[in-house]
């Protein structure tokens, strides 16, 4: 457990230096090809720091608002999710995160918080309306695992790099229309720089999707196994995993910036989609379910 958490603390140090230094070799470049010396450098770093900073403060908040998420203030309305959150931080020794319901049919939920005095559940009024109690215990202690393994601030940062490829081609594309370096020295960096931003413009979604699910799908099989000692009740969110996949509906309002977020991939539209995970940055559902089952004889 502790190693999961040290390996996370690390791998988002990495991810915010390799953020920080992709912009400022950027930034260098431009200032060389456009003849404005150090000034792409310093635009680089500052756009980095500010850009770091907002992800961090605030890219919880960001990514509870694009789903559409209100926070829950009491436990007069929902108290059964209330109490079920408030006994599973006391159980994991987490302070009690604060709680969101999104309005949406399809069963979901999904964690956020840069760490566990920050962190943030939120879950959707269809996953309410499908699961009973022992299966929502199940789903909460998968997304409590999340915040306690430090898997939620490695999430934010994660779609920080995927703005931030997007920013780097366009940085590239733009900057090869205003070089008067590659003129003079008889070279042809614009045309260089200008082929480079089309190639990262075209290739930034992939390239985010193959960051967010070679980080998702791990965490999602560690934070099912952590949820399930939590509870020592495994059946629990393997049967909510069941009813979830059957239930097989994408949600209303997704985002590609935080579909990695969710418990299951926000835009399954069937069945089959749930099933494979073939494009999706969470694992094949099916294979969740039988990892759970499996520590039924364990625990």
């Amino acid at each position: 457990m502790y190693s999961q958490i040290d390996s996370n603390k690390r791998k988002s140090a990495a991810l915010i230096a390799l953020f920080v230094g992709l912009l400022a070799a950027v930034g260098y470049v431009y200032g060389y090809v456009t003849d404005t010396g150090y000034a792409g450098l310093v635009l680089a770093l500052l756009v980095s720091t500010v850009w770091t900073l907002v992800s961090w403060y605030g890219g919880s908040s960001i990514a509870l608002w694009s789903t559409g998420a209100v926070e829950l203030k009491d436990r007069s309305q929902f108290p059964t999710l209330w109490n079920l959150v408030e006994n599973l931080a006391i159980t994991s020794g987490l302070p009690k995160p604060r709680i969101f319901i999104v309005d949406d049919p399809s069963p979901n939920a999904f964690a956020t918080g840069r760490d566990p005095a920050h962190a943030s559940v939120a879950v959707t009024t269809g996953l309410l309306r499908l699961l009973d109690k022992n299966e929502l215990q199940g789903v909460l202690a998968h997304e409590m695992s999340h915040v306690k393994n430090y898997d939620t601030r490695l999430m934010v940062l994660a779609a920080v790099m995927v703005g931030a490829i997007t920013l780097l081609g366009d940085w590239m594309f733009h900057g090869a229309f205003f070089g008067k370096r590659d003129r003079d020295r008889g070279g042809d960096l614009g045309t260089i720089f200008m082929i480079l931003g089309i190639a990262f413009i075209l290739l930034a979604p992939l390239i985010g999707e193959i960051i967010k699910l070679a980080i998702s799908r791990k965490r999602e099989y560690l934070a099912d196994a952590d949820g399930a000692l939590m509870t020592r009740y495994p059946q629990g969110l393997a049967s909510a995993l069941a009813k979830i996949r059957d239930a097989a509906m994408p949600m209303e309002q997704t985002s590609t910036s935080t579909n990695h977020l969710w418990i299951s991939d926000p835009r399954a539209k069937s069945l089959g989609d749930r099933v494979s995970g073939l494009f999706s940055t969470h694992p094949p559902i099916n294979d969740r379910i039988k990892i759970l089952t499996s520590m039924l004889e364990k625990i």
